[in-house]
């Protein structure tokens, strides 16, 4: 199975990653197919840069992004993009409203 993953780099205590397609029997920094971005965890806010073209084709071909690499497709639009919605689903208050509570509309004028 293809994943989309990160690919540890840098030094000692001082990671950055990059976003690679690669087989999911190949070892975290090992031989993988295709680099598709870059991401900094350690400048503030993190530096997420991936190429959504490539990213979309490779989600297209069957590719399963891993757990971190998902959060950051969120996070870029890219995942909505790929699911076929603009919007992202933090933006709907329904889904952040507590179960048992009830949403109240109020109307300002």
């Amino acid at each position: 199975m293809v994943r989309i993953r990160l690919r540890r780099q840098g030094a000692r205590k001082q990671p950055t990653y990059r976003v690679v397609v690669a087989d999911s029997r190949s070892p975290r920094d090992g031989r993988f197919i295709e680099n598709i971005g870059f991401y900094d965890p350690r400048s503030e806010p993190p530096t997420i840069r991936i190429e959504a073209e490539r990213a979309l084709h490779w989600l297209r071909a069957g590719a399963q992004p891993s757990d971190a690499v998902l959060r950051m497709l969120k996070e870029t639009g890219i995942w909505q993009q790929f699911k076929g919605t603009e919007a992202p689903p933090e933006t709907e208050t329904a889904a952040a409203a507590p179960e048992g509570s009830e949403a109240v509309e109020t109307e300002e004028g």
